[in-house]
């Protein structure tokens, strides 16, 4: 029963890790407008860094083209200058209730650059995955030491982690090439 308890809240953990590299991987920009783009946007409202999504309905009515509704008018102007300061690289257009966010064309040397970041991600992805296993093996031996789990549950438990650790890798690279190739796309 131990070693079930503990395979099961290791594999929870690496969902967690493996959703969070997930999220980070959709939040790099392709030339595909998708509202999980600005994500990573912190707007300086009311005196704190607050993320867009919370002040603003954000939406890509076009594939090439975000809108950007605030909720408070007030918030336009900084909305906007919190957009163009990202590391988006994109030049937010407001009219005094809607900002449009027209998504440009990606170099060559862009695709590469986003393309290694996006590895980058997938391997922090992978890594956390791999330290949720190698925790999981230490509480196990623990437990065995403790005499708590038999040696046969233990080796039973090791080869489960290790399933489930392939499994969420292999979902990782899944998610990588997925969106290498959309960057990628011309």
């Amino acid at each position: 029963m131990q070693k079930d308890k503990i395979v099961s809240e290791a594999e929870d953990r690496m969902k967690h890790a493996m959703e969070h590299a997930q999220h980070e991987i959709a939040s790099v920009r392709t030339s595909k407008a998708t509202p999980a783009l600005l994500d990573t946007v912190r707007v300086n409202a009311y005196g704190t860094p607050t993320p867009i999504q919370q002040l603003a309905m954000v939406s890509a009515p076009e594939p090439r083209l975000l809108v950007v509704t605030p909720w408070d008018r007030t918030l336009v102007k900084e909305v906007a200058r919190a957009i163009q300061g990202s590391e988006l690289g994109l030049n937010p257009l407001d009219d005094g209730t809607v900002i449009r966010v027209p998504i440009p064309l990606l170099t060559e040397e862009r695709r590469r650059e986003l393309v290694k970041l996006c590895g980058k991600l997938v391997e922090e992805g992978r890594v956390a995955v791999r330290n949720v296993r190698r925790d999981a093996m230490e509480h196990l031996k623990k437990k065995k030491k403790d005499g708590q789990v038999s040696e046969d549950e233990e080796r039973k438990a090791e080869k489960e982690l290790q399933q489930v650790t392939d499994k969420m890798v292999a979902r990782l690279d899944e998610i990588l090439t997925k969106k290498t190739n959309e960057i990628m796309e011309v």
